[in-house]
């Protein structure tokens, strides 16, 4: 289970919100997250395939040239998976840090909470 949730987290961060191909995006979603998935970050809570493509898109276009990297390891407890990461450009020092705590049913996300990081 271990190596099943740290490839799903590794999808949400890389093939979902770091993934500016609409196309290829809306794979990952399909065979990473549960169709009922909810989202919550301290802007909003989004349910569903459709609008966490949306969120990942609007994201994305909000920021041209940042890419996501992992910033630590990825932490695994029963059905919970807790990956911190880092937002900019790319070989800059990151403009935005977070932490993404998912929760897996079935083998797929159901659940992401994500936080940003201040100083």
């Amino acid at each position: 289970m271990t190596e099943q949730i740290e490839s799903l987290m590794r999808a949400n961060l890389h093939e979902v919100f770091g993934q500016r191909d609409a196309t290829l995006r809306r794979a990952a979603i399909e065979r990473t997250y549960t169709e009922d998935v909810v989202f919550l970050d301290p802007d909003e809570v989004v349910e569903g395939w459709d609008a966490l493509d949306a969120k990942a898109g609007a994201l994305l276009e909000g920021a041209p040239g940042f890419v996501f990297s992992e910033a630590g390891p990825i932490y695994v407890n029963h059905d919970m998976g807790y990956l911190a990461w880092n937002l900019g450009p790319e070989g800059a020092p990151p403009v935005v840090r977070g932490v993404d705590t998912c929760f897996v049913r079935d083998g797929r996300i159901t659940k992401i909470y994500t936080l940003l990081l201040t100083e």
